[in-house]
Formats: C-alpha cells, sequence, structure tokens
C-alpha cells in the first residue's frame, strides 16, 4: 500500500540531513544508510547512496526513474543461487563440456588455416 498523500514521502530525517548537505558542498561521496524504507525523493538525483542489505552497503546511484521507489527495491538482501539439484548442475556441467569441445574444435580448425 502507498502512504497518503497528505503525508507525504517517508523520507528518514538523518538521511535527509545527510542528502542536503552533500547537495550543498556538492560532494560525490557515497552517503551510507540503513533507511531501506526511505523513499526517494528529487533531491536523491545524482547521489550515490550505500544502501544496507543486511550484509554490505550496495552502492546505489541515483536516477530520474527512481523517484518514488523504496530505497530497499535497489539493493536485494536474498542472492538467487539456481533452481534445481543434481541433475541441473550435471546438465549445465555437460552444457559447459559441450561448449568447450564446440571451441577446441573451432581453434583447431582455424590453426591449420593461419599455418598455410
Amino acid at each position: 500500500m502507498s502512504r497518503s498523500i497528505k503525508k507525504g514521502p517517508f523520507v528518514d530525517p538523518k538521511l535527509h540531513d545527510r542528502v542536503t548537505k552533500a547537495v550543498a558542498a556538492g560532494s560525490r561521496a557515497p552517503i551510507k544508510t540503513w533507511s531501506r524504507d526511505s523513499t526517494v525523493i528529487p533531491e536523491m538525483v545524482g547521489l550515490t547512496l550505500g544502501v544496507y542489505n543486511g550484509k554490505v552497503h550496495v552502492p546505489v546511484v541515483v536516477v530520474e526513474n527512481m523517484v518514488g521507489h523504496k530505497l530497499g527495491e535497489f539493493s536485494p538482501t536474498r542472492r538467487f543461487i539456481r533452481h534445481g539439484g543434481k541433475i541441473a548442475k550435471e546438465q549445465e556441467m555437460a552444457q559447459k563440456e559441450a561448449e568447450k569441445k564446440a571451441l577446441e574444435s573451432v581453434k583447431a580448425a582455424n590453426e591449420p588455416a593461419k599455418k598455410k
């Protein structure tokens, strides 16, 4: 659900203060924040924010299209590895081997032509 229009977008007061100071100073240094629920406001455009994902601060360069979204949307907290188990892994390895053999055959076909 979105926030009421009369209340306006939520931006952590400490983050807002740091953003206004950075804009006034023209600083390019990333601003670290833990406030993933803060909304991106137009004053943040062009700044680099380090949004915490639970492990590290992910650098997010704010552009115009991000205005109105939450900072947490640009710093994923979970890392997708892959679906499937043993069978999917075996299929992936077989595909890599096939690509490797195809690459070697192309290289072998090109080498005699270069020697002539």
